[in-house]
């Protein structure tokens, strides 16, 4: 079994249940997970790597994002924050529909990348993009590109079965029937969901949204999840309440609490419009929140109260959502992001996490949002997911009294010294080993311009306004 010994590491952040944070201190792994943590670590035959200007944290685990969204970047052609949600979805959705099989794989190499590099180490990701154009194919190729870059990932099986004509905001020719969507979760449960220790991937059923889906699509979907024994994600009072009480009298999570969609093996995405006294709900069913800082940055949407949320014992993790309304998937920035937002939010002082509180948030809360046991903190037996940040340079000088909260409170800007994932190191000395990064990044290049930049209204626009 191979092992690591990384040495003399100046700081571990460890994020366990003890926040116990050991300095100038070694961590052993063997095979996929971590078997010692300590000072003068021996193991005869182990590659040594000297650490001894970095500090290595947990990795860091996304609970939402849209890795298919990576390849509508850069865009003011569709520029959020100058756009109504209305103009704004109308505009993604035309594009969304020339996205085929060749760009969900290159695009989501691109989000895993971005992810890998900055301390990502665990991902979800929410693809409820399927049309003629993509096939059934999106999981599958989500699959294929994770195994390239060695990225831990859940696979959400989203899917709309609502459509514009039945009053929502999903074209037709992004629609399944229930049936279809069904059919296809059951196919990649059984090809691909892994619950066991250690597991590099596992299935999420993950219907877009109650106000892009038929009830009955969520109801079915929480019979067959809890058959195969595998998770819940959806979009969630997120700005459709509104609407959703004019179409049904419903608020959203009353709606989907009739449909049994709700529990301890359900979490959603965003939350922003939750009440206090559907925090209270959310807690005693154990269902998380996945806040994603960005969009509603972004978006400028109502803000999270994590400390009323957490008192009342909603569990809240973190995510970056898609491109489109982020433009880009780091965690580190999104740790900066979620702790500046909440000091924003704090103007009455009426309380703020601390910026631990927040790194926590993208460890130990995201492992449990995700049912995992063996991920989200640092300890022997724990799985060897962590990166490390060379604090040696002269930016950090002045700044290294306080190895838990600088992530947060400091921000990183830059990518990770090395990233290591199941006990492998899948980044190190700014490139993927045994990958070409370079030529996987031309072929995504091709594919943007073959697929969308010829094809699609928001790239001609660009170019006619240059």
């Amino acid at each position: 079994m191979e092992q690591l010994l990384f040495k003399n590491v100046r700081a571990i952040v460890t994020c366990d249940p003890t926040d116990q944070v050991f300095y100038d201190s070694d961590l052993l792994v063997e095979g996929p997970a971590i078997s010692q943590i300590g000072k003068n670590l021996n193991a005869p035959g182990a590659k040594v790597i000297d650490c001894r200007d970095q500090f290595l944290y947990p990795g860091l685990i996304n609970t939402h994002h849209h890795f298919f969204q990576a390849f509508v970047r850069n865009l003011v052609t569709i520029d959020r924050p100058n756009m109504t949600v209305m103009e704004w979805l109308a505009e993604a959705q035309n594009t969304f529909q020339m996205v085929d099989s060749d760009v969900i794989y290159y695009a989501s190499l691109t989000a895993m990348a971005d992810l890998i590099k900055h301390g990502c180490t665990t991902a979800f990701d929410h693809q409820y993009l399927y049309t003629d154009r993509t096939g059934t194919e999106p999981i599958d190729r989500q699959m294929e590109a994770a195994a390239l870059l060695g990225m831990r990932f859940h696979a959400g099986r989203g899917g709309s079965t609502r459509s514009i004509e039945e009053g929502s905001f999903v074209p037709q020719t992004m629609c399944e029937t229930t049936e279809a969507f069904l059919t296809d979760c059951e196919r990649v449960i059984h090809r691909y969901h892994d619950a066991s220790r250690y597991s590099m991937r596992q299935v999420v059923i993950a219907p877009t949204q109650p106000f892009s889906c038929k009830k009955e699509t969520f109801v079915e979907s929480a019979r067959l999840a809890r058959r195969e024994g595998v998770r819940l994600h959806t979009h969630l009072n997120e700005g459709e309440v509104a609407q959703m009480l004019e179409r049904c009298g419903q608020r959203t999570l009353a709606w989907a609490m009739d449909a049994g969609f709700i529990g301890p093996d359900v979490w959603i995405a965003h939350g922003r419009e939750t009440t206090p006294e559907e925090y209270a709900i959310l807690a005693r069913a154990g269902t998380g929140i996945s806040h994603c800082p960005a969009p509603t940055f972004y978006g400028a949407t109502e803000m999270l109260d994590i400390p009323a949320m957490e008192k009342a014992g909603v569990l809240i993790s973190l995510g970056t959502d898609g491109c489109s309304t982020n433009e880009g998937s780091s965690m580190l920035e999104t740790l900066r992001l979620a702790y500046l937002m909440q000091t924003f939010r704090n103007v009455r002082r009426t309380g703020c996490p601390r910026p631990y509180d927040i790194l926590k948030m993208g460890t130990v809360n995201g492992a449990k949002t995700l049912g995992r046991n063996d991920i989200g903190y640092l300890s022997a037996g724990m799985a060897a997911d962590f990166f490390l940040i060379d604090v040696g340079t002269l930016e950090y000088a002045g700044a290294l009294h306080d190895p838990k909260n600088i992530l947060p409170k400091l921000g990183v800007s830059g990518p990770a010294w090395k990233t290591v994932i199941n006990g492998k190191i899948v980044y190190e000395n700014g490139g993927f080993p045994g990958i070409d990064e370079r030529q996987l990044a031309q072929e995504g290049e091709a594919v943007c311009t073959r697929v969308l930049r010829r094809n699609c209204s928001v790239f001609k626009r660009l170019a006619a306004e240059m």
